[in-house]
């Protein structure tokens, strides 16, 4: 399948749901792990608004690449974001789509301290 790089430079990106663990199997609970690192993944939903138009999307990172505290409606910057191609068969149905993967998902609210 093929994997594109979405450029976001001139958007603007907040997050929409906060991070949870990417599930593979609903019935074992099993979480999917990064095949490079084999960090866990998780997914966040992100909004990003660009050119007069705003999409939600589930990005999918690895744990270490999340910042702490993402929190809905936070404005973060993403890093090495890329879309892929899918496909699938499933009780016969076919079933397609594209899904998304970030390196990191950056908080752009300066930490307190």
């Amino acid at each position: 399948m093929a994997v594109f790089k979405v450029d976001t430079s001139t958007a603007f990106v907040f997050v929409a749901v906060p991070p949870a663990p990417k599930v593979v199997n609903r019935q074992t609970g099993e979480i999917a792990l990064d095949k490079e690192t084999g960090a866990k993944m998780m997914t966040v939903g992100l909004t990003i608004a660009d050119d007069g138009e705003a999409n939600l999307y589930t990005v999918s990172v690895p744990e270490t690449g999340l910042s702490e505290g993402l929190a809905v409606g936070m404005p973060v910057a993403l890093t090495g974001l890329k879309a892929r191609d899918w496909e699938n068969e499933f009780n016969g149905q076919k079933r397609h789509g594209i899904s998304f993967r970030a390196a990191a998902v950056t908080s752009l609210v300066p930490v307190q301290g």
